[in-house]
């Protein structure tokens, strides 16, 4: 399943915002790190829905494919 492309941009920014607070990094940083990550692709692709997830809970599985999580 796809999602509205512009949802889907302000999607990305709360889940960027929810990952910069939970590491205490800058949110150009976190950015950065999310547009690189695993957690990006699938939630672009549209696969599983991850799209649909909670923006806590995919902040915590980008922590943990950075193997850092809590």
């Amino acid at each position: 399943m796809t999602a509205n492309p512009i949802l889907l941009q302000k999607k990305y920014a709360r889940v960027v915002s929810a990952f910069a607070e939970k590491m205490g990094i800058s949110f150009d940083k976190a950015l950065g790190i999310f547009y690189h990550s695993e957690v990006y692709q699938l939630m672009h692709d549209g696969v599983s829905d991850m799209h649909c997830m909670s923006e806590g809970y995919l902040a915590e599985e980008l922590a943990i494919e950075l193997g850092k999580s809590e």
